[in-house]
């Protein structure tokens, strides 16, 4: 391709509302335009690196027995309450109506939709079945950002699988897992696989897979010791042991005016947070609900989801706590409360003696609260956040936290689709049986957005061979020079025909501009032809990762990136 017949509109200042590398980058580069919030047009060079990932995760697919469909992008919603989703998915799903008044959705995901093509199979023999497709879903994200990181309307590769038993689920999850670490490994995304939470999906087990990156809103827990990780709705750890203050025979109130935050009861009481008990009150699928935690420690939600198996979690209004408790956000505790008020405590506050709580009074709290003797906790589990420097669960060794973005995600599903959706096909022993399914997932768009965010210096992207937009830029310098247009037409044709996708930068532009453009759009590899080189006969090859340039003689460039080329795929 000449650069002159190429539509690449870069720009030489950031813009102002690109908060991510990626973002700016993509941008500044040509590759792609907004439309609206989370609406992106794709342009040529953007459609290029896009068509070689949809390639390595097709060959990679192709490569565990995965067969491809296309399916609608507009769903009934008669399938999606079948699956009790159509509540669930919230004001994500983009819902409308036709001409008739049928209610439909523009697709977040396709699991109820492949289930039903799945109602088809009829027999043991027909399994186990993968199969995927590469398709624009759509979300209404409240607060789209950067870039292609978090938008409404992407391209996903959704694949299902389709099995007669656990052990079957077992060795397609297995496969997947180990699919998509040669996916990210050839895209050149440094993946760290994560235990995490299944949350909407549901099922039994779910690993994502994370790029560490400024612009991820996802906070990953791992461990350098064992290789522990997960995402920290999913993590947990070994909190360090806190000696209690000496206990009272029963809790004692104690006036707090002032104190209506953890650190301000620390600081005018002197009761450090560990010591606190906080009581948080949220509404849970409409049951006014108490949780407690340790006052230095965070409520994960998504833990409190998946621990009640709840379908809407909020935080209850000022007016339902003063109607339940008598008191307002301050001066609340889950001491002597209504019996049919539900408690949940995180298991950090299992046995403590001698803390300190709301009295649900407003301006008092209680001291010398036993955890065991003075609140009936209706259940314990693991609620909190953890942070980093607490010590691994498995090994011990100190967890880091990292900030990441998701750009897969694996699951086990189990039988709630296939169950919900009727499918089932006939055994060997002459029985029914409903197949277990799993379900795996990798955003396009977002893959070749974090690619920029692992890849790039202050000059521009650096691609990496396998998924740049061309693999070679050709610059010839001298404005009507013709020995030069004639060498660089030459080499031009020849890389061609060694089938090097090569970009001709034939622009009548200056030198800087050529080589500062080559280097924003990330191209991996640069042959300069000049009448200097030319009159010793020779070219200048340039490596975009490393900066390094050497003279190579004009009769040997082609090979010469051919081998470089080709060494790098194999890589």
């Amino acid at each position: 391709m000449r650069w002159s017949q190429l539509y690449v509109p870069t720009l030489r200042q950031d813009p102002a509302d690109a908060d991510a590398v990626s973002h700016r980058l993509l941008l500044r580069g040509g590759y792609i335009r907004q439309l609206m919030a989370g609406h992106y047009s794709l342009l040529p060079l953007a459609v290029r690196t896009r068509a070689k990932i949809i390639e390595i995760v097709r060959e990679e697919l192709a490569a565990i027995g995965a067969q491809e469909f296309i399916l609608p992008t507009l769903h009934p919603a008669e399938i999606w309450h079948k699956s009790g989703r159509w509540e669930v998915m919230g004001e994500e799903m983009f819902r409308l109506k036709d001409r008739k008044g049928a209610d439909l959705a523009l697709g977040m995901t396709h699991e109820e939709i492949f289930t039903t093509l799945a109602q088809e199979l009829r027999s043991y023999r027909d399994l186990p079945q993968i199969w995927y497709q590469f398709q624009t879903k759509y979300r209404d994200e409240p607060r789209p950002k950067s870039g292609l990181i978090r938008v409404r309307e992407f391209t996903m590769k959704d694949s299902y699988s389709f099995d007669l038993d656990q052990a079957g689920l077992d060795d397609a999850f297995d496969r997947h897992h180990a699919a998509y670490t040669r996916i990210f490994a050839r895209l050149g995304i440094p993946a760290i696989p994560v235990q995490a939470s299944s949350g909407s999906m549901g099922g039994s087990a779910s690993m994502e897979f994370m790029c560490p990156s400024d612009a991820g809103e996802d906070l990953i827990v791992r461990c350098t010791g064992c290789g522990y990780a997960a995402n920290v709705e999913k993590a947990t750890s070994r909190p360090a042991p806190v000696a209690d203050r000496p206990g009272l025979d029963a809790p004692e109130p104690f006036d707090t005016p002032d104190a209506r935050t953890i650190e301000e009861l620390a600081r005018q009481h002197g009761v450090p947070a560990e010591h606190q008990v906080k009581t948080l009150v949220q509404v849970v699928d409409e049951q006014l609900t108490l949780i407690l935690l340790r006052g230095d420690h965070a409520l994960v939600e998504q833990k409190l989801i998946d621990t009640l198996g709840a379908k809407t979690v909020r935080p209850a209004t000022v007016e339902e706590i003063r109607a339940a408790l008598g008191a307002s956000p301050g001066s609340l505790g889950a001491v002597g409360v209504p019996a049919d008020l539900p408690v949940l405590a995180d298991d950090a506050l299992r046995g403590r003696t001698g803390m300190t709580t709301g009295a649900n009074r407003d301006g008092v709290h209680l001291r010398g609260v036993d955890l065991d003797r003075d609140l009936s906790v209706g259940r314990w589990a693991d609620l909190r956040e953890v942070t980093a420097g607490e010590p691994c669960p498995n090994c011990g060794t100190a967890l880091e936290v990292v900030r990441t973005v998701e750009i897969g995600h694996i699951f086990k599903l189990g039988r709630k689709y296939t169950e919900t959706l009727g499918v089932s096909v006939l055994g060997a022993d002459g029985d029914r049986v409903v197949p277990i399914m799993g379900s795996y997932g990798i955003g396009i768009e977002r893959a070749l957005a974090c690619v920029v965010e692992s890849h790039h210096d202050d000059r521009g992207i650096v691609w990496p061979t396998a998924v740049a937009p061309f693999e070679v830029a050709l610059v010839t310098l001298g404005k009507g020079d013709q020995a030069v247009l004639d060498a660089g037409q030459e080499l031009y044709d020849r890389l061609r025909q060694e089938r090097v996708e090569v970009l001709w930068d034939d622009r009548d532009e200056r030198p800087g501009v050529k080589f500062s453009d080559v280097e924003l759009i990330g191209v991996p590899y640069r042959i300069t032809v000049g009448a200097r080189g030319l009159a010793a006969g020779t070219v200048e090859v340039t490596v975009r990762a490393t900066g390094a340039s050497s003279t190579v003689p004009l009769d040997e460039a082609v090979q010469h990136i051919r081998a470089l080329v080709v060494g790098q795929a194999q890589r």
